[in-house]
C-alpha cells in the first residue's frame, strides 16, 4: 500500500469545529448528569470520553481483537456525538443478540482479497464492519493520491455505523468521499408494495471545503432509518406519520408498535425516502436499489430481497460496502475546488429564512452543532438504553461504568 503523502493546506481538515453560532465549547467531563430529552423522556449525559470506554471494555469482553477495539469504539461513539443516537451505544444490544446467534465474529480481521492500482476488495470476514470499513476507505484514499481515484469494495461485513463516518474521511484528507452499503434486515416495502422488500440502504458524501467545514451528506434510502425508530422507541415518543406503514399504506405513529411491524418482516414497513406514491417514493425506492447494487451486487455480497436473509434470522452476515474516493486535484488547481464550494456553501447559509429563527443550514452543520453541543455538555443517553446495557455488560463480564 502507498500512502497518500499529498499535502492537505488549502482545505479544513480539523475536527473540532466552532457551532452555527461561533460557540468554542470545552470537552465534558467524565461524571454524569440527569436530564430530559425534548420530549420529556429521562437521560443521563456522559461524556465522550466515558462512552468509548464502556464501548471499549464490552468490546474487549467479546473478544474483539484488541488493535480493532479502539477503532470501534471511536466510530460508534463519534455517531452519538453528532446526535445520529440510532448508530452509536444503542447497538451493543444488537450486537450481543448477532454474537449469540452466531450472526457475528468478533475474532475476525479484514483482509485484502484482491487489488489493482486503482480498486480493492475486502474481506471483512463476518466481523464488526468499523474496522473493516475504516480500512477500506483509507486504502480507497491511498490510492486516490497516487492515481486521482480509488474504488474499494467489502464483502462478508457486518453493520458499521454511520456512513457519514467513512465519508468524512476524505474530507479530512482533502478529497471528495462517497460511501453506500447494504444491510441485513429487510424493513423497506418499495413503492406500491406491501411487504418489506429492501434494507434501508444508506449512502454518504463528503467533500472538502475552505473556509466551511466539509459539505457532509449521510441519509438512508428510507424516510428513517430503522435504529432511529427504536430511538424514539426507548424514549417512548410518537412517530411523525409516513415513516412506517402498515400493510394497506396507512402510517403506525407508535413506535413500539411499529418495531414490531418492522421486526415481524411479512406486511407493512419503513417507507421510501418520501414515505408514500403521492409524495415520490419511487425516488428512494430507486436510490435503494441503487445502493443494494454498488454495495452488494459489485462486492458479490448477499443480497437481502426476503425477511428470511433478515437481520432476525441466524448464522453469518453478508454485508457489502462500496467507498469512492476521488482527488479534486486531478481536476483543478489546487484549492481552486474548495474555493468553490466555499461560495456555493455560503450562498445556501445567506440564503432568505422563511423563519428567521431557523436559518438555512447546509447537510453537515445539525451533526458539527450537535458535536459541539455534546462535547461541551455530554452525551444524553435514555435511562432505557442505560437499563439495557447494564445487562449487555452483566452478561459479556465487562465493567459497567455508566452510573448516574
Amino acid at each position: 500500500m502507498v500512502l497518500n503523502t499529498r499535502s492537505s493546506e488549502g482545505c479544513r481538515t480539523d475536527t473540532r469545529r466552532p457551532d452555527l453560532r461561533g460557540a468554542v465549547p470545552a470537552q465534558a467531563s467524565g461524571g454524569s448528569r440527569q436530564g430530559h430529552d425534548r420530549e420529556g423522556g429521562t437521560t443521563v449525559k456522559f461524556s465522550s470520553a466515558r462512552l468509548t470506554e464502556q464501548v471499549a471494555a464490552v468490546l474487549t469482553a467479546w473478544g474483539l481483537p484488541p488493535d480493532l477495539v479502539g477503532t470501534t469504539a471511536e466510530v460508534m461513539v463519534e455517531a452519538d456525538l453528532a446526535g445520529i443516537d440510532s448508530h452509536g451505544m444503542s447497538m451493543l444490544p444488537t450486537y450481543e443478540t448477532l454474537l449469540r446467534r452466531g450472526g457475528l465474529d468478533v475474532t475476525a480481521r479484514p483482509t485484502v482479497a484482491q487489488q489493482g492500482p486503482v480498486t480493492a476488495l475486502i474481506d471483512a470476514g463476518g466481523g464488526f464492519g468499523h474496522p473493516a470499513a475504516v480500512m477500506a476507505m483509507e486504502l480507497a484514499l491511498d490510492k486516490a493520491g497516487c492515481m486521482g481515484v480509488g474504488l474499494v469494495c467489502v464483502r462478508r461485513s457486518h453493520h458499521f455505523g454511520a456512513t457519514g463516518y467513512y465519508a468524512s474521511l476524505a474530507a479530512q484528507r482533502c478529497m471528495v468521499g462517497l460511501v453506500t452499503t447494504s444491510a441485513r434486515t429487510v424493513c423497506v416495502s418499495p413503492t406500491r408494495g406491501a411487504q418489506p422488500r429492501l434494507p434501508t440502504n444508506p449512502l454518504a458524501f463528503a467533500a472538502p471545503a475552505g473556509r466551511n467545514r466539509p459539505f457532509l451528506l449521510d441519509m438512508s434510502t428510507s424516510t428513517v432509518a430503522i435504529n432511529k425508530v427504536k430511538v424514539y422507541d426507548y424514549h417512548g415518543r410518537p412517530l411523525p406519520d409516513g415513516w412506517v406503514l402498515d400493510g394497506s399504506g396507512a402510517p403506525i405513529r407508535d413506535a413500539q408498535l411499529a418495531m414490531r411491524c418492522i421486526r415481524a418482516g411479512e406486511r407493512g414497513g419503513l417507507a421510501p425516502l418520501g414515505g408514500t406514491a403521492e409524495m415520490a417514493s419511487h425516488k428512494g425506492y430507486g436510490l435503494g436499489l441503487m445502493v443494494q447494487i454498488l454495495s452488494a451486487t459489485l462486492a458479490g455480497a448477499g443480497l437481502a430481497a426476503s425477511p428470511a436473509a433478515s437481520g432476525e434470522s441466524d448464522g453469518p452476515a453478508d454485508i457489502g460496502h462500496f467507498f469512492l474516493a476521488i482527488d479534486p486535484q486531478s481536476f483543478r488547481d489546487k484549492g481552486a475546488f474548495e474555493a468553490d464550494l466555499d461560495e456555493a456553501i455560503d450562498l445556501m447559509h445567506a440564503t432568505l429564512p422563511i423563519d428567521p429563527e431557523l436559518p438555512v443550514l447546509v447537510p453537515g452543520d445539525p451533526e458539527a452543532a450537535s458535536r459541539e453541543e455534546r462535547r461541551r455538555d455530554g452525551v444524553p443517553v435514555p435511562t432505557a438504553l442505560l437499563r439495557q446495557l447494564r445487562g449487555v455488560c452483566e452478561r459479556a463480564g465487562a465493567p459497567y461504568l455508566l452510573h448516574d
